[in-house]
């Protein structure tokens, strides 16, 4: 068990110290070398290595390049499991220190590494929702365009659409984002399946499989498309009662954390000498803070499951 923490700690300690070594010599090297002997010598390096090590798995590194690429973040898929990684063994060696227990170890380690995917998951689950009140507008707006342009190309009406500059929030991204998948990726399957990924609800993948048949068959879908918008603005209503109630389920999520801050906070008030010794020195009352942080996580987790199950 301690054995365990201090191989953690040990390990993490390295990593650590192996990055910032890592990191200083390269911008010691940029100053010396020319640009191309430095891309040379990175492609051959260890961040290189890890790569194609990684790229074996190609169901994970699909999966996260996707995720990442539908919150349009910077970070590779490497980089981030690297994150996750030391964040795992930050967790195990912290656990083996606290709560001194196998159980501890377990748990506070697989907490702590699945922290970086868990934010990504809410992230997106947050995005999902600010475009679900802007969808049918931007809907509407792609349809004027798409016949103003003569029902003749799906992509010159998207380009139309990007450059009005009148979609609502955060619409206006994911849009551009199709546009400049569909001109330079040259999947557009991928580029679709993305655009499905980041709004994340029913009308959003039969606004994808429109446009699916319309670049796949190059048939005209204004009847398609109309017959959509009519669907979508029958069913705004009941839209708003499910937006209603994810609001409902996130408000349920934070709440535990709040009622254990709370529960605390009045403890340590009123009582700190005895809430220290009961809450830090006391095994059971390490066991205690666990089983609660523990419940939490999973709380929120379900929170998120049942978020994505409503839109």
């Amino acid at each position: 068990m301690n054995k365990l923490s201090t191989v953690a700690a040990a390990c993490l300690l390295f990593c650590l110290l192996f990055l910032a070594l890592y990191n200083l010599l390269l911008l010691w090297s940029r100053e010396q070398q020319l640009r191309s002997k430095l891309a040379y010598r990175a492609n051959r390096g260890w961040r290189k290595w890890l790569s194609g090590r990684f790229r074996r798995y190609e169901w994970l590194h699909l999966h996260l390049s996707e995720l990442l690429e539908t919150l349009q973040l910077k970070a590779t898929p490497g980089a981030f499991v690297c994150l996750s990684g030391l964040l795992l063994l930050a967790g195990v060696a912290s656990g083996g220190i606290f709560f001194q227990t196998v159980k501890g170890i377990l748990l506070f380690g697989g907490l702590l590494g699945s922290l970086p995917y868990t934010w990504l998951r809410t992230m997106l689950v947050h995005r999902r929702m600010q475009t679900q009140m802007d969808f049918l507008p931007a809907v509407e707006l792609f349809y004027q365009c798409y016949l103003v342009t003569g029902e003749r190309q799906v992509r010159i009406a998207l380009q139309r659409t990007v450059e009005e500059r009148r979609l609502l929030g955060p619409m206006q991204s994911v849009f551009e984002q199709l546009y400049r998948n569909l001109s330079v990726r040259g999947d557009d399957e991928a580029s679709l399946r993305l655009l499905a990924a980041s709004l994340g609800h029913l009308w959003a993948d039969y606004f994808v499989n429109i446009l699916r048949v319309a670049l796949v068959e190059g048939v005209p879908i204004s009847d398609s498309l109309k017959e959509l918008l009519t669907d979508m603005r029958k069913a705004r209503r009941a839209g708003e009662q499910e937006r209603n109630r994810l609001l409902e389920i996130r408000v349920a999520n934070f709440s535990p954390l709040l009622f254990l801050a709370l529960f605390i906070g009045i403890n340590l008030r009123y009582n700190k000498d005895n809430s220290y010794f009961y809450y830090v020195v006391e095994p059971q009352g390490r066991d205690m803070l666990l089983n609660a942080m523990m419940l939490i996580f999973a709380s929120f987790l379900m929170g998120l499951w049942l978020s994505r199950k409503k839109m």
